[in-house]
Order: structure tokens, then C-alpha cells, then sequence
């Protein structure tokens, strides 16, 4: 059997996929385990290590631009809402959104999707100039050369929970995309730091996030993607037929495991967000996603990161095949 090396994150409705219960087409999966799965991104866009392998949907976008040899299948393993996701500094004085204009926000990368997803909404939500902002950074893009000018990059190992904390920066990404790691990425990034909020440390920008969130989700359709799954091209030329056959199994496996547990109480929080959309926390296709996906490309556009000229064609996109909504 010809065997195809894969690496995922720790999801449970790709565990059946994993554990060789879904049907492949002959293939033999060979599961690769990389903690975080943050650390395969750069591995699979700069070297092509895997054969199939989870990626931050930008960065895959901004591979695709660049003319490296990956193509993906409209799967997103994980979703998030993202009102939740800005902290600021205790003594900071932030109490809207447009009081982040002239200020410093610590992200761990300008192109990290969660940053995308954070500045297009507080561009097209509240009319804040995040040009007139300075994102500090303390890792490296997957993809360099695209973070503009108004970019500041941290130089003395600490951490931006550390640097909030301290208020030298004036808010935060939580999380994996920001205050979520004890140190510099170099030493140890997976360690969590995630500053204490309320009393006198870091508070949301939005207390009522979860409801804004939903709310933009019922006015829009955007819903935002998470962890696309790409494909090396040299395997698609290969076997045409290989996009459908994973995306087949990839469903199949969602399946196997809602069979289980209906109700994705192995995933609290997928289960609380679709209980707020009151549908599938994690819609497969290109039809179920088509508002998120032009959300994204359109965001990346007005921040830099692709160019004016990207495709609009969704099912460009992706390898060819057979894609219905699951």
C-alpha cells in the first residue's frame, strides 16, 4: 500500500482518519506527531516534509501566491470566534475599539490567521485604522517579506504576556496567537502564560464578546477557518483522485466520531459554538464555507499579505475533486 505521511492537531473527529477506521482508496496513513502542530506549518511550506498536513489557512494562501508546490481540500478541522481574543493592558485606558489606533498590540506573527481574522474586524466592524497601529511580533512568519512597516519585533526574549503584563505593549492576542507561551519561541513556546484578567491585570476589549461574535456571525455568514488541510502538489499529480479521497475521509471520519458523541462534548468548545450558530461547529466544503473564505482572502488582501490581484475564484483554490458539504 503507498503510504501517505500526515500530521494534524489534536482533534477528535480526525482520530478515526488517523487510527486507520475511514476508508482511503488503498492508501496506507502514517500518522506524524508534532506538539504544537504550529511547529509543522513552517516544516511543510519551506521544506514539503509531509505528504498531507494541517496549516494555518493564510499561510496557505500566501504559499499558493508564491508558487509553492501545495494545494489543499476544503476541510478546516478547527473554527473560532475571535471578539474575545484582544486583551489590554491594565493601565492601558482602552475602552473601544478605536482607542487602539496610535497604540502597540502584541501578535505572535502579522500573518498569524487569528491576527487576520482580529484586524479585518476591527476594520470592517468598528472603522479602526490598524495602520495606525504598532504590531509587536516575537516569532517569524511562515512566509516572510509581506508584514509591513508598522511592524516592531521583540528583542529581548520576553514574552508578550510578560510585556502586557509590564505594560510595555498596550494589548495582546490571546492564546497561541500571542500571550500564550512562557517565553521566546526559541525557548519553549508551547509553555502557556496566559496572563491573569480581571482584578487589577489585563481585561477584554469586549466583555460581551461571545454575543458580539455570534451577532457578526448571523449579520455576515463568516465564521472563521482554522487549520485548512494542504496536500503536496507532487502527490495530486501523482493520483488525481487523491483530493476526493481524502475529503471523503475526512467527512466519514467527522461521522464516526458524531456517532459517539453527538453532541461534540469532546470538544467543549466546538460544542458551545454550535450551540450559538445552531448548526455544525466544523462545516466542511467549499459551498458551507463560501462567506469565510471570501472573508479571508479579502482581509489578507487589505493587509498586505496577498496581492491585489488573488484569485476570487474559490474553487481555484483547491485541488480539483469532489467536495459536497459535510
Amino acid at each position: 500500500m503507498d503510504k501517505l505521511t500526515v500530521v494534524l492537531g489534536d482533534f477528535p473527529h480526525a482520530q478515526p482518519l488517523l487510527n486507520g477506521e475511514t476508508r482511503t482508496g488503498g492508501y496506507l496513513i502514517e500518522p506524524v506527531e508534532v506538539k504544537p502542530v504550529i511547529g509543522a506549518y513552517r516544516r511543510m511550506i519551506r521544506d514539503l516534509e509531509f505528504d498531507v498536513c494541517e496549516l494555518a489557512p493564510v499561510s496557505y494562501l500566501m504559499a499558493r501566491q508564491q508558487g509553492i508546490d501545495l494545494t489543499a481540500i476544503p476541510v478546516f478541522l478547527n473554527r473560532r470566534f475571535h471578539h474575545g481574543d484582544v486583551q489590554c493592558a491594565a493601565d492601558s485606558g482602552i475602552r473601544v475599539p478605536r482607542d487602539l489606533e496610535g497604540r502597540r498590540i502584541g501578535v505572535r506573527a502579522y500573518s498569524v490567521s487569528t491576527g487576520v481574522w482580529v484586524r479585518g474586524v476591527l476594520r470592517e466592524e468598528y472603522a479602526v485604522d490598524i495602520d495606525k497601529i504598532t504590531w509587536v511580533v516575537d516569532d517569524d512568519d511562515h512566509i516572510e517579506g509581506r508584514a509591513p512597516s508598522n511592524v516592531e519585533r521583540v528583542t529581548d526574549g520576553r514574552s508578550l504576556g510578560q510585556l502586557l503584563h509590564a505594560g510595555e505593549i498596550d494589548a495582546a492576542l490571546t492564546g497561541n496567537a500571542g500571550t500564550g507561551r512562557a517565553g521566546a519561541p526559541t525557548a519553549g513556546w508551547t509553555a502557556s502564560a496566559e496572563p491573569e484578567t480581571g482584578g487589577d491585570g489585563p481585561y477584554p476589549l469586549f466583555p460581551e464578546a461571545d454575543t458580539r461574535a455570534v451577532d457578526h456571525y448571523l449579520r455576515t455568514g463568516v465564521y472563521p477557518l482554522h487549520s485548512v488541510i494542504a496536500v503536496r502538489s507532487e502527490r495530486v499529480q501523482r493520483d488525481p483522485g487523491l483530493p476526493s479521497t481524502l475529503y471523503a475521509a475526512f467527512a466519514e471520519s467527522k461521522r464516526l466520531h458524531l456517532a459517539d458523541r453527538p453532541e461534540w462534548t469532546a470538544v467543549p468548545r466546538l460544542a458551545r459554538q454550535g450551540h450559538a450558530i445552531g448548526a455544525d461547529p466544523v462545516p466542511y466544503g467549499v459551498t458551507a464555507n463560501e462567506a469565510s473564505l471570501h472573508a479571508m482572502v479579502r482581509f489578507a488582501k487589505d493587509q498586505g499579505l496577498l496581492d491585489a490581484d488573488f484569485t476570487t475564484d474559490l474553487r481555484s483554490l483547491f485541488a480539483e475533486g469532489d467536495y459536497p458539504d459535510a
